[in-house]
């Protein structure tokens, strides 16, 4: 087939649920007014210090709360990916956010991570493949991106397809102006620039020992018990060299 099997470390997989709340309610709890609205990212607790993280974003009259968690992970974890969902709701920052609301949907989806490397056979006589489908999609820690790149390459397919009926020819030949489009739009470039990113979120630290670092830090730096406190560069190199930094 056009695309291959591929390494479990370049898959995740992703539960959402979608949970029923006033506009009023979303506007106090999240501190937003009129069309403004509140998207958070979570790492270490949501995925059980596993690779992935949580998402929680507002809509009008709903809250969008989930996680992700690696395909490759997943075998070794010590909850199911439900249950992590289910601990995950029940967070003291999260549990305040949604009581009352109402879950009107649940889904789940197969997230492509692997970058570039994982860019199968994109076209073939009469076929054209698109969005995280193609495996375009880019976990760069600090986000998520997908939908914007399906819909650039989706573009890409519909430009490729409007010029190859006008040519009668949607030939593998004929349809690999697909790539070429690709290529001139922010798809290819950005899959090429963060190539090596995927390689990056393997590191089993960034989900487990350095946000439990960075929490450890915050509650010394604001903890008063009498004692004098550290000046800030030293604490952080404290807590470093217990991580082995």
């Amino acid at each position: 087939g056009m695309v291959p099997a591929s390494d479990p470390h370049h898959y995740a997989v992703g539960v959402k649920e979608v949970i029923g709340l006033t506009p009023e309610q979303i506007n106090d709890r999240f501190n937003v007014t009129g069309e403004e609205g509140a998207a958070w990212l979570f790492a270490g607790s949501p995925s059980d210090g596993l690779m992935g993280g949580g998402f929680l974003y507002t809509n009008n009259d709903s809250v969008s709360l989930g996680l992700v968690c690696g395909l490759g992970d997943i075998a070794h974890a010590q909850k199911s990916v439900p249950q992590m969902l289910e601990d995950f709701k029940q967070h003291p920052a999260i549990r305040p956010l949604i009581s009352g609301g109402k879950l009107l949907e649940y889904s789940a989806h197969m997230v492509p991570e692997g970058g570039l490397a994982m860019v199968p056979q994109l076209v073939n006589d009469g076929v054209i493949i698109v969005g995280d489908a193609a495996g375009f999609c880019l976990n760069l820690g600090f986000t998520v991106r997908g939908m914007d790149l399906a819909i650039a390459s989706a573009q890409a397919a519909a430009t490729t397809v409007i010029a190859a009926k006008e040519r009668a020819d949607f030939s593998a030949s004929s349809l690999a102006q697909y790539k070429r489009e690709l290529e001139q739009s922010c798809v290819m470039r950005d899959m090429q620039h963060f190539r090596k990113i995927p390689a990056l979120m393997e590191n089993p630290r960034l989900f487990s020992q350095y946000p439990r670092m960075v929490a450890d830090i915050m509650n010394e730096m604001f903890t008063i018990d009498g004692k004098p406190n550290q000046p800030v560069r030293k604490m952080i190199m404290g807590h470093a060299k217990k991580i082995g930094l």
